[in-house]
């Protein structure tokens, strides 16, 4: 077989793996001899003369950024009208292909992968560049464990103002910018990241359809659902982040890679936590795009794009033995002494093919650990600043302390749509005021109702502040009333506003005992309101009945744990056990596991202990019988008696022999068997004797003397 080089020095050994332009081979440096991946701009764009300056213009950018999370490029060359790059070679999977096999990573294994992925993308963004394809498929997972981004087929200077079709990412992870043909910056890879994120958690993507415009339209207009409602268990910070990354609104996402790690690693120590925030949204979430946005957008797109192309490096040659032994083994991620597991626990209910939850890739191990000695040496400085500042040592570095604290701020609702009245009744609930500011007409809400608040829907202000708001003095323009759906299908109820002439229709969901999931709770404005084809309408679509978490109520007392169920809506069933291990009136196991979600009256059974049912055995020999009989009663134990004389002087009668068993433990409802003394067996009386006569006869006295 002849072997081929290029540029005198790299050998072409095999193809691994395809990109929209390139095909990528396996290939060694014969100077260096280490193998390297080689990308060959595809036969087709060779003649291209725009696509050879993207492909040159790619390795240019690319050869600038050094960065362990980023795909090295060695090389870029053309030799007998080949035009190629030379990259490091990185031996693994592509994180496509890991979250196929694995159907959704756990919680601690996304956020470990993303702080890789945000550390390569945000060395690429401080180099002036924007990746703009980011997904699964160019994301390498190595043997060792390491994160890499590569093909930056794409990028190119922040100071560029468009994009071209061409050059538009896989639509499945594209922004909504890019799908619009706008300008596009560092935000639309955050967005594009969330994406991938959901899509780590939950083994699927958020916006799937017949076509990539029908896709791309959806990027546009619709809402991505949340990912707890296919992961029941993922954390609520996680969530929140993911939330954050894919808002339609660039200003509402990340600014960048730093703060957006910085909110994964707490998320790490603090899963849980409200921490994640939201800026308040100023224009409409999703866009409205015009018949001839729509045909550019249709035009932009190629409909046989393969979604799936990707930089590949080396996968074709990793066999699922390999694969195998890339997931086993997490003892030490186990042993960690470290604990994750916040309040976890839960069942994987939502999670699609999911393995062990808590699985982790084992050599993460280094990388998770690493994150969590950099998280515990800032919780200490902050800890040791919060300790000095209180004792007034740090009083050069600011001696005002914020009057502000999160737990006295409030999250501002959503009040218009509103009547007066019922703003009130809403801000009240959250310890906030009304303040009407102004009367004026309105183009969307009728008079009396709630067409403006000052202080935004969702940002946070202090307990007790005051919510101004502009009150509609009445409807300008066609009226039309808006139409009862409730107890409608979100579906059919969506039909019926829109054929009312209504454009702007939004769904909300929160959880209602009373109303079946994905019917319809209410609307703003309510049912029969004026409103005009402007106006915003929001749908209330119940979730069903709410979910319950099981709190944890082994080690409680009984009293406790039938409290502690019963503040989440749960009832309690008690069965008794006797415990050696567990005291008695704590609870020794619940049939449901803490943390698990169920629905609210859920029956929860717990066993509580009785205590020992084991009795250490007294030995009473020589003792009253009577203090044997009082014992035994008291202890649940049952007597057998025998009786017997005995000579023996220490056995006084009525004192006990002897019993079975003398020592140790028997278990109530037992029986003691013992031998109670009736003293001395008593002596037999003498036989009386019968005088003697001398003579023998004793009935005769003779003849009196005839």
């Amino acid at each position: 077989m002849v072997s081929i080089f290029l540029g005198n020095r790299y050998e072409v050994l095999s193809k691994i793996g395809a990109g929209g332009m390139a095909d990528v081979y396996k290939g060694r440096d014969t100077m260096l001899n280490r193998y390297v991946a080689i990308k060959i701009l595809k036969r087709e764009y060779r003649e291209d003369d725009d696509f050879v300056r993207k492909f040159r213009s790619e390795a240019q950018a690319a050869a600038g950024l050094l960065n362990p999370n980023i795909v090295n490029v060695y090389d870029v060359g053309e030799d007998r009208g080949l035009y190629y790059m030379v990259m490091e070679l990185v031996e693994g999977i592509t994180l496509k292909d890991y979250i196929e096999k694995k159907g959704g990573l756990s919680h601690k294994e996304v956020i470990s992968i993303a702080i890789q992925i945000c550390s390569g993308i945000g060395a690429a963004h401080e180099a002036g560049l924007i990746h703009r394809d980011i997904k699964p498929q160019n994301i390498m997972i190595s043997k060792e464990g390491k994160v890499k981004v590569t093909d930056f087929g794409i990028a190119k200077a922040v100071s560029s103002n468009t994009i071209s079709s061409n050059a538009m990412g896989s639509v499945h992870y594209t922004s909504p910018e890019q799908a619009r043909g706008g300008y596009s910056d560092e935000k639309s890879d955050i967005y594009s990241l969330g994406i991938t994120l959901f899509e780590m958690v939950t083994g699927r993507v958020p916006f799937d359809g017949d076509s990539t415009v029908s896709i791309a339209i959806k990027h546009l207009q619709e809402e991505i659902t949340p990912p707890s409602e296919y992961v029941p268990d993922i954390p609520y910070s996680l969530e929140q982040i993911i939330l954050k990354c894919t808002q339609k609104n660039g200003e509402r996402r990340y600014a960048g890679t730093s703060a957006l790690i910085q909110d994964l690693k707490r998320s790490l120590v603090d899963p849980d936590g409200d921490f994640v925030v939201i800026p308040p949204l100023r224009n409409a979430d999703t866009v409205i795009i015009t018949d001839d946005e729509l045909d550019d957008i249709r035009s932009s797109y190629d409909e046989d794009e393969d979604d799936d192309e990707g930089y590949g490096g080396g996968y074709n040659d990793y066999s699922d033995e390999d694969y195998d032994d890339y997931e086993d083994d997490d003892d030490d991620y186990e042993n960690d002494d470290y604990d994750y597991s916040g309040g976890y626990g839960r069942d994987s209910g939502g999670r699609k093919n999911r393995k062990d939850s808590d699985e982790v890739n084992p050599r993460m191990n280094k990388v998770m650990k690493i994150l969590m000695i950099v998280v515990a040496v800032i919780i200490v400085f902050i800890a040791i600043f919060a300790i000095g500042k209180g004792a007034g040592i740090f009083k050069s570095f600011g001696s005002k302390v914020t009057e502000d604290k999160e737990e006295d701020q409030v999250k501002v609702p959503d009040v218009i749509g509103k009547s007066e009245e019922e703003a009130r009744e809403i801000l009240k609930k959250k310890k906030l005021g009304l303040k009407v500011v102004s009367r004026e007409e309105s183009k969307k809400y009728e008079e009396g109702t709630i067409c403006e608040q000052k202080q935004k829907a969702g940002s946070r202000v202090k307990k007790n502040s005051t919510i101004q708001v502009v009150v509609s003095s009445g409807l300008v323009g066609e009226e039309i009333i808006v139409p009862d759906v409730s107890g409608m299908s979100e579906e059919d109820a969506q039909k019926t506003l829109h054929n009312e002439g209504f454009k702007n229709v939004k769904s909300e969901y929160q959880y209602d005992d009373s109303v079946a999931e994905g019917d319809v709770i209410s609307t703003t404005p309510a049912a029969n309101a004026k409103a005009t084809e402007d106006t915003d309408i929001k749908m209330l679509v119940s979730k069903g009945a709410e979910k319950k978490k099981v709190p944890k109520v082994t080690g409680m007392s009984e009293a406790d744990a039938q409290n502690a169920l019963a503040a989440e809506g749960l009832l309690a069933y008690v069965l008794y056990e006797a415990s050696e291990s567990v005291e008695a009136d704590k609870v020794i196991s619940q049939d449901i596991d803490a943390g698990k979600k169920v629905e609210a009256g859920t029956t929860v059974t717990i066993v509580v202990s009785t205590g020992s049912d084991k009795v250490e055995v007294e030995n009473f020999t020589k003792r009253p019988s009577s203090e044997l009989e009082s014992w035994a009663a008291n202890n649940g134990l049952y007597t057998i008696a025998s009786e017997s004389y005995t000579s023996d002087t220490r056995f006084p009668a009525g004192t006990v022999i002897s019993q079975s068993p003398t020592t140790g433990k028997v278990s109530k409802g037992e029986t003691i068997s013992y031998t109670v003394s009736l003293g001395p067996e008593p002596q037999q009386p003498d036989t009386p004797q019968q005088p003697d006569t001398g003579n023998g006869d004793t009935g005769d006295t003779g003849d009196t003397g005839q």
